[in-house]
């Protein structure tokens, strides 16, 4: 009996030591639980997105999604986000003489978040309804619901699909939406165009207590962010990794290790997050076409998320959070 019980504290904290050392390498133990899963843009639970295209109609309480230029329509209500529904639509037509000669709103579905439906229209420069407004886009991160910031960055990646690709790149001739799939197709050539996902990466290169952070040049967004790139054709998701971290800073990685992912439909892209090692020399080479800051910072001076959407910010909180409880602070 003594032995078996010896046995099994042998053997649980063999497991617990793994799981901290496969977690502090970006792994994650069946059964064990994780740091604390920080939420990111996609992270609306309860609620769900479906994605699947149909050919609908909008109802009621549907929401319409209207965009221009690189903003987007809706009633900034102390914070909350509050889109227009089609039944609001259709009243403010009905009351307005301008509509009144116009032929029917031309809509498209886009996805739905549980049972709300989501539409994407274009009333070009009619009188707005009252509290409504277009906002930069870029200004929704910092808005609620986050339901509705997924929703308007995931009608954006779809509205900037659609604007970019209303004539075929084959033939020039005019595409027609499938009524099956979420695709565009060309009756004169059969060319099929589906919505356009770019695939990048973020990378944490860390060195014992420091992670690598940097500033986008003449980018909008100017907080601490981690190095970034598209995947190039030919290439795996590691072999970006490890050419992205020599092209904007020099440095040489090892280590490599997947993280998770996200999708961030304000650039059209499918986020992969990666962790992984210095290799050797620490020294920046700064490429400043690129980037305005590179520099290393201890997991101690790792600002807080107020946003909490992005997988580069969870990214440097789950390495802080991590380095804080190896040395027992938390």
């Amino acid at each position: 009996m003594i032995n078996h019980i010896f046995s099994c504290i042998l053997f649980w904290s063999v497991i617990k030591w793994r799981g901290e050392r496969w977690w502090s390498a970006g792994y994650s133990v069946p059964g064990m639980i994780r740091e604390r899963e920080l939420p990111m843009i996609q992270d609306i639970e309860p609620k769900k997105l479906s994605n699947t295209y149909v050919c609908r109609e909008p109802q009621k309480e549907s929401r319409i999604l209207i965009f221009r230029d690189d903003q987007i329509l809706y009633a900034n209500r102390e914070g909350q986000m509050e889109f227009l529904t089609w039944e609001q639509l259709q009243r403010l037509r009905s009351c307005r003489k301008q509509y009144q000669d116009e032929a029917p709103v031309k809509t498209v579905y886009l996805f739905s978040v549980e049972e709300v439906d989501y539409f994407l229209t274009d009333i070009g420069s009619a009188t707005l309804p009252e509290g409504f407004g277009y906002h930069k886009m870029f200004e929704t991160r910092t808005k609620h619901p986050k339901e509705n910031v997924f929703a308007a960055a995931t009608g954006w990646h779809l509205y900037v699909w659609y604007r970019d690709n209303q004539f075929c790149g084959r033939c020039g001739g005019k595409l027609v939406h499938d009524s099956k799939l979420r695709m565009m197709r060309c009756p004169a050539c059969g060319n099929m165009v589906f919505p356009k996902i770019a695939p990048a990466v973020i990378v944490g290169v860390t060195d014992g207590d420091r992670i690598l952070m940097t500033k986008y040049a003449g980018r909008e967004y100017k907080k601490y962010a981690l190095i970034a790139g598209f995947t190039e054709v030919g290439e795996t998701a590691e072999q970006t990794v490890e050419r992205e971290v020599m092209e904007e800073v020099g440095l040489n990685v090892r280590n490599i290790r997947y993280y998770k992912s996200q999708p961030w439909g304000y650039d059209s892209n499918l986020l992969m997050g990666y962790f992984c090692d210095l290799a050797d020399n620490d020294e920046i080479h700064m490429d400043e076409t690129e980037l305005s800051v590179a520099e290393w910072v201890d997991y101690r001076d790792i600002p807080d998320d107020p946003e909490g959407l992005s997988l580069t910010r969870e990214m440097m909180i789950t390495f802080r959070e991590q380095k804080k409880r190896e040395y027992g602070q938390g």
